[in-house]
């Protein structure tokens, strides 16, 4: 049983990152506060059942969910924060509405049932290794959600794109000199961090499911993830997520009605000792 809840804790975790890796870039890097992530979370959820009904197709509906969700985080950065990105308290309140907005556009549409995305036959059932039988599903996620790690290691570390991003944080103003459009770098951080939220949404939607309030549930875990590890830490949101997923899975099998405070608990503890996270730098 033991080796099946840290199973649960390792896919949560991994699901966790993909959601949280677009806020590190989003709100670590960029130093954007963008609390409509979760909306955008459950709105890329809700177009990928909708495809995934529609088409049957698993792969095409997740796709589809992170291209609509990069496009609406294109509308939301060009047609608002663009004017308010000085200023965090605007943009929490501008994101925060845009997150009310949201949720009643996806009432709207979708009303207030709950759904699951269809998931292809090849990843459905149980999976059979070493004795232990796992859904196959679940481990589907944690593939996933390394595979994106690496990804997003190797463009912001490897590529000149991922030099531009980093050097555009700590030194706009020089980088634009040299030349460089730093804001339409910006404007495409910003939307990748939106789509990985929407493929988020879809992935998350075939064994969580959807329903109206689970935006603010996962905006919460996905603070906590950079919280701990650190603001625009790729490496700190990988290890937050693992932890808080662990925590999580844990706490609500031991102490179910403390299941937060499991969580928030040594995060208040930790930020006592390290303000900036585990692996968070000065700006």
């Amino acid at each position: 049983m033991t080796v099946f809840q840290l199973l649960n804790g390792a896919t949560f975790a991994a699901l966790l990152f993909v959601v949280a890796s677009g806020f590190t870039l989003i709100f670590g890097l960029m130093r954007i506060v963008n609390l409509a992530h979760g909306a955008l979370y459950l709105m890329g959820g809700y177009i990928g059942y909708s495809v995934g009904a529609a088409t049957g197709n698993f792969f095409l509906s997740a796709l589809i969910a992170a291209l609509a969700i990069a496009v609406m985080g294109f509308i939301i950065d060009i047609g608002l924060l663009r004017f308010i990105k000085t200023t965090e308290l605007r943009q929490v309140l501008l994101t925060l509405g845009v997150a009310f907005v949201l949720n009643d556009i996806a009432l709207v549409i979708w009303g207030g049932d709950t759904f699951s995305v269809p998931v292809p036959a090849v990843l459905q059932g149980p999976s059979n290794f070493a004795g232990l039988v796992y859904p196959k599903y679940r481990l589907f996620v944690l593939l996933m959600g390394v595979l994106i790690f690496i990804g997003l290691w190797l463009l912001l570390h490897k590529t000149r794109l991922g030099a531009l991003i980093r050097a555009g944080v700590d030194d706009a103003e020089t980088v634009e000199a040299m030349g460089v459009d730093i804001k339409r770098i910006f404007i495409y951080t910003f939307m990748l961090g939106s789509a990985l939220a929407g493929l988020g949404g879809a992935m998350g939607g075939a064994f969580l499911t959807l329903y109206p309030t689970a935006d603010s549930e996962i905006l919460v875990y996905s603070m906590a993830v950079v919280i701990i590890g650190g603001r625009g830490s790729l490496p700190g949101a990988a290890v937050g997520s693992l932890l808080v997923g662990m925590l999580a899975t844990f706490g609500q099998v031991w102490f179910p009605e403390l299941a937060y405070f499991v969580i928030f608990g040594p995060m208040a503890i930790l930020l006592a000792f390290r303000p900036l996270g585990l692996f968070g730098r000065a700006a």
